[in-house]
């Protein structure tokens, strides 16, 4: 059983006189019959009116507010479908039309869509209520419609009841988009989402951040205005005010509303940008005041009202400030401005909008432009009633086509070749002359499909039923005294960005950035916003980046760390600085300095090692332990010398290896020969049998170097195997970095340092107990004070070395090394090189036995003996034997006579005379 509802919908309209309406086809605007009938539903006229009596009784009121935009809409409509029957698209079949008036209001739209659900060719208008809607036909197959977001929120839900698809050339919310809510809805147009991400692009890229928005309080405003929030919030705009206004003209309290929120705009001096998403007749309303109280702004406009012309030419719009918007891409509409121009050859009788046009043309046309447009939106439709017939008719050619907005005229022409095309597909098997042929939930799945051929392009609805068309950035600019809305841009929805034709296009986008919009002042490069009190993130203190941070742009919400510890920054920095690098160059006059005391010292070498080798044979060489040694001594002392190079200039992974390898057994080479010598001194002059005999054992020179040095040369190899030295990269200087040879390991560093000391502290201990013997040819006491200098320069290293840091800490260690070899080399060879060149005349055997003899005489009648040897392989003098001879011809010709007191003591042991003369003549024949 299926429930019947019966429609007889009417108002008052037109030339009938009638105060009541006698059948449901007074309800219609326009309508033409047709094979397949397309519904309409237009704001054309701006507000229904509302009796003052009470009780409100349940009938349809009539409207005012004659809204040219929307009539030029619903002639597009009848224009493009006119145009698709005289084609071959549809091969003969016809398309009719039936357009209703919503005058803005849901409930007059509802009634509308009731008479659109209506079985086909019921005589009574009836709407069956049925479980399965798949079979039924009702009396249109699809809308387009409605010119309002929240008209076509109600419509959408009414008509998926049998789903019949609604096509909207201007329905922009975002909630459209859903296709659970709204399966049967599609639009023409893209959807808010984009356009208010198009508005936060130009926001930003405006520089502003303070703004104020004004919308409708309906659905169509508060989902704008929802929208543009969260696009807002994700680019850092903040919202300074929203003003909501009444959706109803009609409404008590609008005047109200419009005050107060002229006065909030007024009264926020820093929001010198509003974005305002309403309907055209409450824009008129709110500019109106605004002029009023000389409100002086940029209004970002949306795509309702941003190309309306009756706003644009509004009486002083200039003094408002500039106007910047987003329509609807314009097409090719040269076809409908044709036909306007011919509008008033077509006939009246079923088009109950033009003959209302018409009569308001003969009401107003008295009237200079803009003051005959108001006059238009003024009148209401009881006025006219009054007016019929007493005004004769005249046409204005010109005031249609000055109204025209192409954006919206394009997307309604578009939307019916839309429903055009898929009409088309569905009628190749098929007789559509026969209302029956389909269902509308079938043309609903072919319209899913469809490809329109816009210009030269093609262009289909996506899967939320949006056609992805660009918006073009419309620009309110005075040209000759008049105000002209110029394309400033386009803005590709897809890329998000903004597209100018030419240079001075761009130049007019540049100069919106000279307007300020923001809460605080924006911090420049080098500092960063500091969130105060307020709630708003767009107020803010600006404070300095402070050191090793920076920013780069302006209005940041953080520094930046330098991204590495190579790079600083100061306070207030806008950018980071590669850090200086510090290490001791060849340049720096410093280490100049230290080379120099190098080279001096390898030249110093070589010349002692030529004194040397010139002066083989004589009793100092001799006494210096032979020329091989002489030279291991020296080159241990030129590698020392050397290894200086190392610390200079950039550290690298080779030189940090070497200069300490190298320094160290370098220098326990020249210590390994210094102890030999030391030794070998010792057990000269050591009458200690026991001592002797233990001397002697130890006393094995090549063996003692190899093993000396080896072990230094193990604690290098395992300290470069296991712990390597380094470069490192010193960053304790918050703006340089100083480049240094980090050692690896401390305790290897120590021990082969230490390993070092204990040999020389060997070495001084056997020199010490030898530093009393015969002076010219003694060298033990030269080497005490050698060793002495290192301890001294070692011992002074060790604090200096760990407080001090930069790039001098490797000249630091150059200086210790320098002074101990320095202090080595002239203890253990100037004396001998002085003696060897300023003092000939003791470098002779003679000299020599005749020191003895002096020495012998010191010892107050004792004979003191020390040992000495004579290798006889090599000649060289080995030990340094006192003996009591007369003269030297005795000395040199072995003639000695011993004067020694009767008895000589030796080691605490009494000798006879004749038992020590025997000891010490046997000491000076193995000499």
């Amino acid at each position: 059983m299926a429930f019947v509802i019966f429609l007889i919908p009417c108002f008052m309209v037109g030339s009938d006189l009638a105060l009541s309406c006698q059948n449901a086809d007074d309800f219609v605007g326009a309508s033409s019959p047709g094979d397949i009938v397309i519904g309409g539903l237009f704001s054309v006229h701006s507000e229904m009116l509302h009796p003052e009596e009470d009780p409100i009784k349940p009938v349809i009121q009539n409207c005012a507010g004659f809204e040219i935009q929307v009539f030029l809409q619903t002639l597009a409509m009848i224009h493009a479908i006119e145009t698709i029957n005289n084609s071959t698209l549809l091969s003969g079949v016809t398309l009719g039309y039936e357009i209703y008036d919503t005058c803005a209001e849901v409930t007059k739209a509802m009634a509308s869509a009731l008479r659109f659900l209506s079985k086909f060719n019921s005589s009574e208008d009836a709407v069956e209520f049925k479980c399965n809607y798949s079979d039924y036909i009702p009396s249109v197959k699809a809308v387009i419609g409605a010119s309002y977001s929240e008209v076509s929120m109600a419509v959408s839900r009414l008509l998926a009841l049998q789903l019949i698809p609604q096509v909207s050339p201007a329905s922009s919310a975002e909630i459209l988009s859903d296709k659970i809510r709204f399966p049967s809805f599609f639009r023409t147009i893209p959807s808010d989402f984009h356009q208010t991400r198009a508005m936060t692009r130009l926001i930003c890229e405006s520089g502003w951040n303070w703004i104020g928005v004004i919308a409708t309080d309906d659905d169509n405003g508060r989902f704008a205005l929802e929208s543009f929030g969260v696009q807002a919030m994700a680019n850092n705009v903040c919202i300074a005010f929203k003003e909501m206004l009444p959706a109803y003209l009609s409404d008590s309290t609008f005047h109200t509303k419009v005050d107060q929120a002229i006065e909030n705009i007024v009264k926020e001096k820093r929001v010198n940008v509003i974005v305002v998403f309403m309907r055209q007749f409450h824009v008129l309303k709110l500019f109106k005041k605004a002029i009023e109280r000389n409100v002086n702004k940029i209004w970002i406009a949306s795509d309702n009202w941003s190309a309306a012309v009756k706003i644009s030419t509004m009486p002083n719009i200039r003094q408002l400030g500039t106007v910047v918007g987003f329509g609807f891409k314009n097409g090719d509409i040269s076809s409908f401005q044709e036909f306007l121009r011919n509008l008033h050859k077509k006939p009246t009788e079923n088009n109950k909008f033009l003959r209302e046009y018409i009569m308001l043309l003969s009401v107003c046309a008295h009237l200079e432009y803009h003051d005959f447009q108001r006059c238009i939106a003024n009148q209401s439709q009881d006025n006219l009633l009054e007016n019929d017939g007493s005004k004769p008719h005249i046409w204005r050619d010109d005031f249609l086509n000055a109204n025209v907005e192409p954006g919206f005229i394009h997307s309604t022409m578009l939307a019916v070749y839309a429903i055009a095309h898929a009409i088309k597909g569905l009628c190749k098997d098929r007789d559509c002359k026969d209302p029956s042929a389909f269902t509308p939930w079938e043309l609903l799945e072919e319209l899913k499909r469809v490809v329109v051929i816009d210009g030269d392009k093609e262009v289909k609805f996506d899967s939320h039923g949006d056609m992805s068309t660009s918006y073009d950035v419309l620009l309110w600019k005075e040209i000759d005294g008049h105000m002209e809305i110029t394309t400033m841009a386009e803005y590709d929805a897809e890329k998000g960005g903004f597209i100018f034709e030419d240079e001075e296009k761009k130049k007019d986008f540049l100069a919106l950035k000279k307007v300020q919009s923001t809460c605080s002042q924006p911090c420049s490069p080098g500092q960063v916003k500091k969130v105060t009190e307020s709630p708003h993130t767009c107020c803010y203190e600006c404070i300095y980046c402070p050191e090793n941070h920076y920013s780069n742009q302006t209005d940041m919400d953080y520094c930046y760390r330098c991204n590495n510890k190579t790079y600083w920054a100061p306070v207030n920095s806008s950018t980071c600085y590669r850090k200086t690098i510090y290490f001791l160059a060849w340049t720096d006059w410093f280490a100049i300095f230290l080379l120099l005391l190098s080279a001096f010292g390898v030249v110093l070498v070589l010349s002692i090692c030529v004194i040397f080798t010139k002066n083989l044979d004589t009793p100092v060489v001799k006494a210096s332990g032979g020329l091989t040694v002489c030279y291991i001594i020296l080159f241990s002392h030129f590698l020392i010398f050397l290894s200086t190079v190392f610390f200079i200039d950039i550290p690298t992974e080779f030189k940090c290896k070497t200069r300490q390898t190298l320094f160290g057994i370098s220098f326990t080479l020249c210590i390994s020969c210094i102890l030999i010598k030391s030794l070998k001194i010792l057990l000269a002059f050591s009458f200690d049998p026991k001592l002797q005999n233990f001397l002697k054992c130890m006393y094995k020179p090549i063996p003692t170097v190899v093993t000396c040095t080896g072990i230094q040369v193990i604690i290098c190899t395992f300290w470069l195997i296991f712990r390597t030295p380094f470069v490192n990269q010193n960053f304790s200087i918050p703006r340089a970095i100083i480049l240094e040879c980090n050692e690896g390991s401390i305790v290897a560093f120590g021990i082969m340092l230490g390993y070092i000391a204990a040999l020389a502290f060997i070495c001084f201990i056997f020199a010490f107990k030898g530093r009393k013997l015969p002076e010219n040819y003694n060298e033990a006491k030269f080497i005490t004070f050698g060793m002495l200098i290192y301890f001294i320069a070692w011992i002074v290293f060790i604090p200096v070395y760990a407080t001090t840091f930069g790039k001098y800490l490797p000249a630091v260690e150059i200086i210790v090394v320098l002074i101990s070899n320095y202090g080595i080399l002239c203890c253990t060879f100037l004396p001998k090189c002085y003696i060897i060149i300023y003092k000939q005349e003791t470098n002779t055997k003679s000299a020599f036995l005749k020191m003895v003899y002096t020495y012998s005489s010191k010892s107050a009648g004792s004979v003191a003996v020390s040992q000495a040897s004579l290798d006889s392989k090599s000649s060289s003098f080995r030990a340094i034997v006192t003996d009591s001879c007369k003269t030297e011809n005795d000395s040199v010709n072995g003639n000695c006579h011993f004067q020694v007191p009767g008895q000589s003591l030796i080691k605490g042991k009494v000798l006879p005379q004749n038992a020590a003369r025997t000891m010490v003549r046997k000491r000076v024949s193995s000499i």
